[in-house]
């Protein structure tokens, strides 16, 4: 019983650390958008980050034996940070609010939340995984933990960004850092 107390804590703080990058990108991504626009973005970017989190839970056996994977992730992260960076940040310093986004803008959004969704989903599922050890219970209340963490921070971050465009540059820096993390990782691992 001690056991499952202490995988139960280091699974929730493990969430707690890991599903805000996630909620970072998706909430810098959705706050260019109109409220109704960035409900749905929101929306579908914790929908695939659901998909995906299952899909990368059953795998993570697999996928810690994969060399690399996390050098390609980190190089995914930072086309992610230069996109934000031109979408987001750029924009809301040179262009007005009121601005009509097309649907070809809409779909590059969670485009690019998705992406970041399975290269920062994929940390998590290992940690979790790592910490949850052979309790299957726990790992599904961590997969789901992870979810409800992302979604609820995602909502608050794309209005916080809104409203004060300084937080988008720390979402960004928050982003390039897990990006040179793995990045530094799995290079450690080759040299």
């Amino acid at each position: 019983m001690n056991e499952q107390i202490l995988i139960f804590s280091q699974i929730v703080l493990i969430d707690l650390v890991l599903a805000g990058d996630n909620a970072i990108i998706i909430g810098m991504v959705a706050s260019q958008f109109p409220p109704d626009q960035r409900k749905k973005i929101i929306f579908w970017g914790i929908g695939g980050a659901i998909i995906l989190r299952i899909i990368l839970t059953l795998l993570t056996a697999y996928l810690l034996q994969i060399s690399g994977l996390r050098l390609i992730g980190g190089l995914l992260l930072l086309y992610i940070c230069y996109k934000l960076y031109k979408d987001v940040i750029k924009k809301s310093v040179s262009e007005d609010e009121n601005i009509k986004i097309n649907n070809s803008s809409f779909f590059k959004a969670i485009t690019t939340v998705l992406i970041a969704d399975f290269t920062m989903s994929l940390d998590n599922v290992l940690g979790v995984a790592g910490a949850a050890k052979d309790h299957y219970g726990l790992l599904v209340f961590g997969l789901v933990l992870s979810i409800v963490l992302m979604a609820t921070a995602a909502t608050l971050i794309s209005g916080w960004i809104k409203k004060y465009s300084w937080i988008g540059w720390l979402g960004l820096l928050a982003i390039l850092a897990v990006a040179i993390d793995l990045i530094y990782t799995d290079l450690k691992l080759f040299l």
